[in-house]
């Protein structure tokens, strides 16, 4: 499926599925059952703030391919006229970014997806 004819902000929209069920999921295999507790420490991982981080991290170990980065810059400059409550403009577009290439990932490479999940830290 071509993804560049995709509106980004769907692709976001599927990117952060994706990153929840991951999150959610490696919570559960950490030993976390408590729905209340999963709910809590999966918000430190989904929220703009912390993709951000995810993101800037691999950005700084040079994780990302050109066409990656691209697919971040993408999500980052679409015009939305949402804005948000919780963190600044700037974090914000570039959460969106990093859930775009997500869902693009998802899409057309499922491996790639997963070694870039799995660079992210999940602790209990």
């Amino acid at each position: 499926m071509n993804t560049k004819t995709i509106n980004i902000r769907a692709l976001a929209f599927l990117g952060d599925s994706v990153l929840s069920l991951y999150i959610r999921e490696k919570l559960l295999s950490l030993g976390i059952n408590n729905p209340d507790l999963l709910q809590k420490k999966s918000i430190e991982y989904v929220s703009a703030v912390s993709q951000n981080r995810i993101l800037n991290n691999l950005i700084e170990n040079n994780i990302l391919t050109e066409n990656e980065l691209e697919i971040i810059k993408r999500g980052r400059n679409n015009k939305n006229s949402s804005h948000p409550k919780n963190t600044d403009l700037m974090t914000y577009k570039l959460s969106t970014g990093f859930e775009a290439l997500l869902g693009d990932l998802y899409i057309n490479n499922k491996n790639r997806l997963k070694e870039i999940l799995d660079k992210i830290e999940v602790r209990i």
